[in-house]
């Protein structure tokens, strides 16, 4: 009897390797290939056909270039976040750490949007009756909803074809498996097979499909890398499962922007969307603090007010430390160079802790002015005015660059009733703009364009 062939393949990249290695020779990750079988080669067009329509050539005119009507979930943040809402035929995967609130957000989602249309809730980790426990523990209106726990993807497709859901769920593809594949449920051949039966279902029936996915310690997705690739949409649940605030930021979109944000409060009655999200992260301290600035941030398509915190305290380490939380802790250790090389402020026998208030985390360069600031103001132990914001980009040699849609943060900070804002001198408005502008015209604009412009501003304060 001829013996079966054995194809190990990387969790990482989805290669396929005849021989098990600790080391994936495509990726070069380590302790990643796993035991898998091979399909037959004659198998593989049928499985996948029709996967992205019907193979024909078309001219770019023949096409319908009517856009796609979305499907609004009634949540107005997830809406936000996926672009203005669901379109259907849609693939949606969110991840997140346990307990951040997925199933959550999902179940709310499809009680809202169960009174107009056909909704299927599919879970592989829970009973019916745990589903039904968190609905009325949540007070929704679950009537409408089907559920089907089931975990094989084929008796899966068999049911949603019986029933033609319009939006489906599936909680989650790590407990999802095929009956083409001998692999444990969880592993990478089965997480590909089976996302591809359901992104291939969703596509050839138009139905909006939402996937639940684990993480893993470092907080990516678990399983192939390809999963991601396989969806339109990836969502990503961060925050603490012990504090009240979520946020939802889409790494992925074909339907909408990307990096986009969403900002949740976690209630007894479930996730409700937070409208100003500004207003949460600003601590507005009575009295001034020193080492507490304001800045504005860009995240998707809305400028966001937070809080950046520096703590300079002397350093009793040969290695002072560099500690950031929200922000690239290389930023910092570039920016305090900076401020040695061109302004002669040194720093390097101090420890230096950053962090932005309410667990946002601020990746674009607008935060280099705010991080200056606040650093020097804890170091010198002398407190900036509650009514300054800033944001702008420094370089190596001492300049300050501006940031884009600069107008549009200075708003922002005029309508949270800040009275001064430094920033790039490039970024600094119009005196017609500013005329003409009832928020900006009440606000005192100070552009500066060198380092020393800036800690000389931080002196007069």
């Amino acid at each position: 009897m001829a013996k079966s062939k054995t194809l190990y393949v990387c969790a990482s990249c989805g290669s396929s390797h005849s021989k098990w290695a600790g080391q994936c020779g495509d990726c070069g990750q380590w302790n990643t290939l796993e035991e898998g079988i091979p399909q037959a080669s004659s198998t593989k067009s049928s499985r996948f056909e029709g996967y992205a329509g019907q193979s024909t050539i078309k001219n770019m005119n023949e096409v319908g270039k009517s856009f796609e009507k979305r499907i609004q979930t009634r949540i107005g943040e997830l809406d936000r976040v996926l672009g203005g809402g669901l379109v259907a035929g849609s693939v949606v995967l969110i991840g997140g750490a346990p307990g951040i609130g997925k199933s959550t957000i999902l179940l709310q989602t499809v009680a809202a949007l169960s009174t107009h249309m056909q909704a299927l809730y599919v879970t592989g980790e829970e009973s019916l009756q745990q589903v039904a426990m968190r609905a009325k523990r949540l007070k929704l209106e679950a009537d409408n909803i089907q559920l089907l726990t089931e975990t094989c993807v084929e008796n899966i497709l068999r049911h949603a074809q019986s029933a033609k859901p319009q939006l489906m769920v599936i909680d989650s593809i790590q407990t999802i498996y095929t009956d083409q594949l001998q692999s444990a449920p969880g592993g990478v051949s089965q997480i590909r097979e089976s996302a591809a039966q359901l992104v291939r279902y969703a596509k050839q029936t138009n139905t909006a499909l939402f996937i639940v996915g684990h993480v893993t310690k470092e907080g990516t997705l678990a399983g192939p890398r390809v999963l991601e690739h396989m969806v339109d949409t990836v969502l990503y649940f961060d925050g603490d499962p012990g504090e009240r605030y979520r946020l939802v930021r889409a790494v992925k979109n074909r339907f909408g922007a990307v990096n986009e944000l969403g900002v949740f409060a976690m209630t007894e009655e479930g996730l409700k969307p937070v409208s100003n999200p500004s207003a949460i992260f600003l601590s507005r301290h009575e009295t001034p603090v020193p080492g507490s600035i304001i800045m504005v941030t860009r995240e998707g398509s809305r400028p966001l007010l937070v809080e950046v915190q520096a703590l300079v305290d002397e350093s009793h380490l040969g290695n002072p430390r560099r500690v950031t939380l929200g922000l690239d802790q290389n930023r910092l250790a570039m920016l305090l160079a900076v401020i040695h090389r061109h302004a002669g402020i040194p720093m390097h026998d101090q420890d230096v802790f950053v962090n932005v208030v309410g667990g946002v985390r601020v990746t674009e360069t607008a935060a280099d002015t705010a991080l200056i600031l606040s650093a020097l103001s804890s170091f010198r132990n002398k407190a900036l005015n509650n009514d300054v914001v800033t944001f702008g980009e420094i370089g190596l040699a001492g300049e300050i660059r501006p940031v884009p849609n600069g107008l549009e943060r200075l708003r922002e900070a005029a309508k949270h009733g800040f009275k001064r804002a430094v920033i790039p001198l490039a970024n600094q408005p119009k005196k017609s703009d500013i005329k003409n502008d009832d928020l900006l015209s009440n606000m005192e604009i100070i552009g500066v364009s060198r380092v020393d412009e800036l800690l000389s501003f931080c002196q007069q304060e």
